[in-house]
């Protein structure tokens, strides 16, 4: 039996377009022997799988996207759009995957599961990464988080075999008033933690003064806004990762340990 539960299966055009781009950066994909990526929990369409596959098809033309649902009706409609490179399998957090794929012990570089666990207890998280990232290859990364419905507010944890490693959180900038908007969309791990005390909370606090002490350069641009905002943050001592090349994108990415639980 598939292991999970159903979630709503709310889906949309472009919506993971982020994280899309995210995996695409992946070492883990990039050089991957096997360029197998999970759709985790697609929805009730196959429309997150189809575009997975098309983004990351411009990096690794060999790229196979598997959707994984735990509905059966959703894994046959989705089924109808099936293509070479992009398949369609009943299941769940234990994800399997297809006999057809060549051998039986074949393994997914990246799985993507959003907004998945965000219907589930903080309790279920742990066992949940845990299962997921049990069926990875090895050095592969599991991309675990959430976004809202047009896709313009996300945020990710990248989790290994060695534990989660990072967060990230991904704003379209055009029509960012407050990063705090960030805060509806953390990953089941963090949401119930953006409070006095917790790590999360001084994070995205200091990240929305640094926001507002910047405004007046929103006359030149947000990202320029965003730039210095990010920097702004690295100055203060937070252990900003990565460079312009990602934060121009709208883009926050700092190790899990900043962040985690107290």
């Amino acid at each position: 039996m598939p292991t999970g539960h159903v979630t709503r299966g709310t889906t949309g055009t472009n919506r993971l377009r982020r994280v899309d781009r995210w995996i695409a950066s992946l070492p883990a994909f990039r050089t991957a022997a096997d360029p197998l990526v999970v759709d985790l929990g697609y929805g009730a369409s196959a429309t997150t799988p189809l575009e997975l596959h098309h983004r990351l098809a411009r990096v690794r033309p060999e790229v196979e996207v598997v959707g994984i649902e735990i509905e059966p009706e959703r894994v046959a409609l989705a089924s109808l759009s099936a293509k070479p490179g992009v398949s369609f399998r009943l299941g769940g957090f234990e994800v399997p995957l297809p006999d057809a794929m060549e051998r039986a012990d074949r393994r997914p570089a990246v799985i993507r599961a959003l907004n998945v666990l965000r219907q589930y207890p903080e309790e279920a998280v742990a066992g949940s990464w845990d299962l997921m990232v049990s069926r990875l290859a090895p050095g592969g990364v599991l991309v675990e988080g959430t976004c809202n419905e047009v896709g313009r507010v996300a945020s990710w944890v990248d989790v290994t075999s060695d534990g989660p490693q990072t967060f990230t959180a991904s704003l379209r900038l055009a029509s960012l008033e407050s990063p705090l908007i960030v805060a509806e969309r953390l990953p089941k791990a963090l949401i119930h933690r953006n409070v006095e005390g917790e790590r999360i909370h001084a994070f995205l606090e200091e990240l929305d003064r640094h926001w507002r002490y910047n405004a007046a350069l929103a006359v030149y641009s947000p990202v320029q806004r965003w730039v210095a905002t990010v920097e702004g943050m690295r100055s203060a001592g937070w252990p900003v990762l990565h460079g312009r090349t990602r934060w121009r994108l709208g883009e926050i990415s700092v190790p899990w340990s900043a962040v985690a639980p107290a």
